[in-house]
């Protein structure tokens, strides 16, 4: 079985950086992006202790062209994409929606869609011609189901499910597979920024945050 080569976006923290590591140690080779040059120098160092081949490539996903040249940077080094994980985002402004402002929308709407829209079409344009590929888009429970002060987040990762469906449909019959992770709460810093202070982050369970959060 030849080593799968992958691409992750946002892999310098949280689950970006840890599935970067877990598929370090499965052997796999990687292409790591992110807008912070020496935490992502730091993190090749770790996957190559590790074994893996990896690079780093500055991207910012919601720039069309730094995302062109990140599926770029990555066939020139690799000549293939086996995998892409579309899991760059932010978790935005958290907060009653009529506190919520045009800037708000626009960053996370930014970040969490047009990322994961520009990551398809440019890893589709490498995966359907190689009638080969798997990709993953990150979403959220709030994918599916909303919560009290999450709305225009809630918003993105419903729009990301409803890419993965219909780019799932588009590359099927390339033998292309597009799917979508929920992860509930999660302790990373994303976590931390959203609750805001320990004790909504203790109260912040995956039973607590589907008896009291959701509607």
């Amino acid at each position: 079985m030849n080593t799968k080569v992958v691409l992750i976006t946002g892999a310098l923290t949280g689950i970006g950086r840890a599935t970067a590591l877990a598929f370090a140690k499965e052997g796999a080779r990687l292409v790591v992006s992110g807008r912070r040059d020496e935490a992502g120098a730091k993190l090749v160092g770790e996957l190559r202790e590790l074994g893996a081949e990896a690079e780093y490539a500055h991207a910012d996903v919601r720039i069309q062209e730094d995302v062109h040249n990140l599926v770029d940077q990555t066939i020139k080094r690799f000549g293939r994409i086996d995998v892409a994980v579309n899991n760059a985002g932010t978790e935005g402004k958290p907060g009653p929606l009529i506190d919520q402002t045009v800037e708000s929308y626009t960053t996370t709407f930014d970040a969490n869609v047009l990322g994961t829209f520009l990551g398809l079409k440019h890893e589709l344009k490498v995966m359907i011609p190689q009638a080969a590929g798997s990709i993953i888009n990150i979403s959220s429970t709030l994918g599916q189901k909303t919560a009290p002060g999450a709305s225009i987040y809630a918003a993105t990762k419903h729009a990301v499910e409803g890419l993965t469906k219909t780019a799932a449909l588009e590359a099927a019959s390339a033998n292309v597979r597009v799917n979508a992770v929920a992860p509930g709460p999660i302790d990373t810093g994303m976590l931390d920024r959203f609750t805001g202070s320990a004790e909504k982050k203790a109260g912040c369970s995956v039973e607590i945050f589907f008896e009291r959060l959701y509607i």
